[in-house]
């Protein structure tokens, strides 16, 4: 079993725990908190050992939380460290886990060279194994890699142009904007994106852009894509449906917006209502000669959550790209094929 801590209990922070109990060959030793709120309360209920700030303890303990020991400790005590805290502390962090000789995977949020790999699973996870440090990408790179490597089983890609909206801020982000505006992110061409693509897939031709719109359910992209061969629409259909972590949006059944997907997943009462596969939608595939055009959304609360299940055994050097996904995707109920 790898003994995996959590540091950072966040919006993915709390998903990659939660998936971390679900692993057959994985125990989550504890997650670390800096504040006594909410979410660190919930975690206790739930039972989990909860690490803080040598300095905090006093505080959690007012707060009726007892904690199991200091976040060093926590690392100390680690195979594998999953670095979910907020965007450029991950940085700061890693000079403790070189202390502690600790692997560690972190996220988009940090710099490409925080690590010795980007990692996407399905486009490099067996360039990633044994790899001590490894950053997930960000959730709409996320996105994007998965549909351009799965895009590259029926043809070689050799451009790619997408739009990104994207979502102000998360559900549960009450000071963040905007409220009723659409605002370049940034206003310069391309956005980060393609470099973070670029951080994984070596000299593709790639060019974005994005936009954030005042929303928070999800992302959506619209992507166009030359491929080197002439292909058919059932072609990117077959391989779209055949590829755990995308599935398809039918149009038959009037489910056409992120709200609608939103309330697929309640009805379906997936856990937090979260959807990790990239959401196509069938009917925005156009195909003409060698050139694919589709729309898609992400739920950027939880696309990245898999990625991270496999990059601690990419990382800790279990086993194959296929037989990692396939028991990540078993254990967290990942579909392929049409959600509806």
């Amino acid at each position: 079993m790898i003994k995996v801590a959590v540091n950072g209990y966040g919006t993915i922070g709390k998903r990659v725990a939660d998936a971390i109990l679900k692993q057959p060959d994985m125990r989550l030793i504890g997650i670390s908190k800096t504040t006594p709120n909410y979410e660190a309360l919930i975690a206790y209920r739930k039972g989990i050992n909860i690490y803080v700030p040598q300095q905090s303890f006093k505080k959690f303990e007012e707060a009726g939380i007892v904690p199991a020991g200091s976040v060093e400790e926590l690392i100390k005590n680690a195979d594998i460290v999953v670095d979910a805290t907020p965007n450029g502390v991950g940085a700061q962090y890693k000079t403790i886990y070189r202390q502690f000789d600790r692997n560690a995977i972190f996220q988009g949020g940090e710099k490409a060279d925080v690590a010795d790999i980007s990692f996407s699973a399905l486009c490099n996870y067996n360039d990633a194994i044994n790899k001590k440090y490894i950053r997930v990408v960000s959730c709409n790179t996320t996105a994007l890699l998965r549909t351009i490597c799965t895009m590259s089983k029926v043809s070689r890609v050799e451009k790619v142009r997408a739009t990104i909206v994207r979502r102000a801020a998360d559900p549960k982000e009450v000071k963040k904007g905007p409220i009723n505006s659409l605002s370049p992110d940034p206003a310069t061409i391309p956005s980060h994106h393609a470099k973070d693509v670029n951080s994984v897939i070596k000299n593709l031709d790639i060019i974005t852009m994005a936009v954030v719109a005042p929303t928070t359910l999800m992302h959506m992209h619209f992507l166009d894509i030359t491929l080197k061969d002439r292909v058919d629409k059932k072609d990117i259909i077959e391989v779209l449906s055949n590829t755990p972590r995308l599935v398809l949006i039918s149009s038959k059944y009037d489910a056409n917006s992120t709200a609608e997907l939103m309330e697929i997943a309640r009805d379906l009462r997936r856990d937090r209502n979260d959807i990790p596969e990239v959401m196509v939608f069938e009917d925005s595939i156009y195909v003409k000669d060698n050139e694919v055009m589709l729309m898609y959304a992400v739920h950027q609360e939880s696309i990245v959550v898999p990625e991270n299940i496999d990059a601690i055994r990419a990382s800790m050097g279990l086993m194959s790209a296929d037989e990692s996904i396939k028991i990540t995707n078993t254990s967290l109920g990942i579909l392929k094929g049409y959600l509806i």
